[in-house]
């Protein structure tokens, strides 16, 4: 095979791809039954002109039979006033009439045959016509409902060319989404290890954590001392307040302390 048929192969199977995938069976319908249409109105046509031309020859008919009748009057006339050349005459072109009657029946019977031909082919043209139409729009309803009932099964699937752009820009987001997080994870993890520097000063190390958490438990017992001396519960040394040491409890009396009466010597 030669290269120019190789490549008028590959040409011919590309267009016809394209054109199988550009091509509605519902248009191609549509544009068989407009020609069918129009091949209707011709024979349609056909026939009126047909039917005009038989209309015609008739009209012709009849006035050459009108000049005839008049000829045929005008040579018995003649003839009863002793003029028979003039009656022959009249004869004459009366004969000559009735070969041109004679003719033009014959065309008439030809036109009214050919009349009754195309409109039987009307009449069945017309009767194919609407038989393609009934079935041309069976045949629309049922590919448009396959196609969408196609196009449905695709979305659920996720295999369409929109569900699959959609698929994709879901899986695109969730993974950039995945991504993120891990590297805040990641960098909390450093941040936390004191692999990295926090410029913000929002975190502190460990020893300093500490450190402060004791010194807010120490302020909690200053406070709690003071509220027990201004109610009376017992007082502190002011030393002992300030450096945060807990007050001492008073010892409690024995049994003959307490049954003691007061005034008498202990």
């Amino acid at each position: 095979m030669s290269v120019m048929k190789r490549l008028s192969m590959i040409f011919k199977s590309k267009a016809n791809k394209a054109l199988d995938k550009m091509e509605d069976p519902r248009e191609t319908l549509d544009y068989s039954y407009q020609r069918q249409l129009e091949l209707l109105q011709k024979v349609r046509r056909g026939v009126a002109d047909v039917a005009t031309s038989r209309k015609r020859v008739e009209l012709q008919i009849n006035q050459i039979e009108q000049q005839a009748t008049r000829l045929e009057d005008q040579g018995r006339k003649a003839l009863s006033v002793g003029r028979e050349d003039l009656a022959r005459e009249a004869l004459t072109r009366r004969s000559s009439l009735q070969t041109q009657i004679a003719d033009l029946r014959v065309q008439h019977d030809n036109l009214q045959a050919e009349e009754e031909k195309l409109t039987t082919a009307s009449q069945r043209l017309q009767a194919k016509v609407d038989s393609f139409r009934h079935k041309k729009e069976t045949i629309k309803a049922t590919y448009t409902a396959a196609e969408a009932q196609t196009r449905i099964n695709e979305a659920f699937s996720g295999i369409s060319e929109e569900m699959g752009d959609v698929g994709l820009a879901i899986q695109r987001a969730e993974d950039k989404t995945a991504q993120m997080q891990a590297r805040a994870g990641a960098i909390d993890e450093l941040l936390a290890s004191g692999a990295l520097d926090d410029f913000s000063g929002s975190r502190t190390d460990d020893i300093q954590a500490e450190l402060d958490r004791m010194g807010g438990g120490r302020d909690v017992e200053l406070e709690l001392a003071k509220m027990k001396a201004e109610l009376g519960q017992g007082s502190a040394p002011q030393s002992s307040i300030e450096q945060g040491q807990p007050q001492a409890q008073p010892q409690p009396q024995s049994q003959t302390q307490q049954l003691r009466q007061p005034g008498e010597p202990a």
